[in-house]
């Protein structure tokens, strides 16, 4: 799979099969994903990689804290400014209605909108999660460097046949994650990743990209006279 493919295939799975990946497989990502690019290379991700007994574990935890209807933990971050402007604020509505349409689900109906989100704290049946910590002191920069190393992982999964769903989500969980993971208190929960092979018979929505003049500004040609001078 070359670059391009692994870009342009790369999408937020909501549904993966139990089939275990190779613990090889997930060194060879991670290690690669290592050489993504930070300021003055200092790397500022912090990876835990979920299998086994410990991802069940943590599952049964969270399952426990939904079917209880306990408070969500407060987010450590602001997850999206709290007047989201033009045209962001047009392009998370209609992410919105394309999904929860797909589910059938009307914007009104709060429960079954919570009921749809209740998939993420059992990493939508994923047999691997990976949870991405940064230190509490690093800036905008070093958030930008992470989402850069991220990235980088789930391209590198793709290259092996993967598919992967960020998810943001664990954050308003993170005391449960703590609970099982037991990160250094300096660490603030970014986000988790489910991992492993897409199941197929799960129906989705390929969120649409805005047109290239949206988001993108080409300068060319020749330079104006007055800045040549």
């Amino acid at each position: 799979m070359d670059v391009y493919e692994a870009v342009t295939s790369r999408r937020a799975v909501r549904g993966f099969t139990d089939r275990p990946v190779p613990r090889e497989v997930l060194e060879r990502v991670v290690s690669a994903a290592a050489w993504a690019p930070s300021g003055s290379n200092i790397q500022p991700w912090r990876v835990y990689v979920l299998t086994g007994g410990p991802l069940a574990e943590l599952k049964k935890r969270a399952g426990e804290r939904v079917a209880t209807a306990d408070p969500w933990d407060e987010r450590e971050y602001e997850m999206y400014p709290p007047t989201l402007k033009s045209p962001y604020r047009e392009r998370r509505s209609a992410y919105g209605k394309e999904r929860y349409g797909k589910l059938d689900v009307s914007r009104e109906d709060w429960e079954a909108r919570q009921r749809a989100a209740t998939g993420n704290w059992q990493c939508f049946g994923a047999p691997v999660a990976l949870f991405c910590y940064i230190d509490r002191d690093m800036g905008p920069p070093q958030w930008a460097d992470v989402g850069m190393y991220l990235q980088t992982v789930m391209l590198l999964l793709r290259a092996e046949g993967l598919h992967s769903c960020p998810q943001m989500a664990w954050s308003v969980y993170r005391k449960t994650v703590a609970e099982v993971l037991s990160p250094p208190d300096r660490l603030i929960l970014f986000c988790g990743m489910s991992i492993g092979y897409e199941d197929v018979t799960v129906d989705y929505v390929r969120a649409a990209r805005a047109p290239l003049d949206e988001t993108v500004t080409f300068v060319e040609g020749s330079i104006p006279q007055a800045l040549a001078a």
